[in-house]
C-alpha cells in the first residue's frame, strides 16, 4: 500500500500573476491521484497543500522547485505531515 501524506510547500518568487496557481493545479492533475490547492498569500508567496501518495507529492514538489514554472520561484519551503482530508480534486483559491 502506498503511504499517503500531506506536503505543504511555500513558494517564494514572482509567483502571483503569472498564473503559477493555475499551472500548479494542472501539474497536479497530470501527476494524478492528487487532492488539494495553491492560494495567493498577502505576503506574495503561493500556498501550496497536497494530499496523495509520497512519490506524487514529491513529484509536484520537484516541479515547484524545477523553475519550469511561470513567473520565477527563488525558493520553496515545505513541510511534511499526514492528510487531512476533506479535498474535492485540486482548486485554486
Amino acid at each position: 500500500m502506498k503511504e499517503e501524506v500531506r506536503l505543504t510547500a511555500w513558494v517564494r518568487g514572482r509567483v502571483q500573476g503569472v498564473g503559477f496557481r493555475w499551472f500548479t493545479r494542472v501539474t497536479a492533475l497530470r501527476i494524478g491521484e492528487l487532492v488539494g490547492f495553491a492560494l495567493n498569500l498577502d505576503d506574495g508567496r503561493v500556498q501550496v497543500v497536497a494530499e496523495g501518495p509520497k512519490d506524487r507529492c514529491e513529484e509536484l514538489l520537484e516541479w515547484l522547485r524545477a523553475g519550469d514554472t511561470p513567473g520565477r520561484v527563488d525558493g520553496v519551503t515545505e513541510i511534511w505531515d499526514t492528510p487531512r482530508g476533506g479535498y474535492d480534486g485540486f482548486a485554486t483559491r
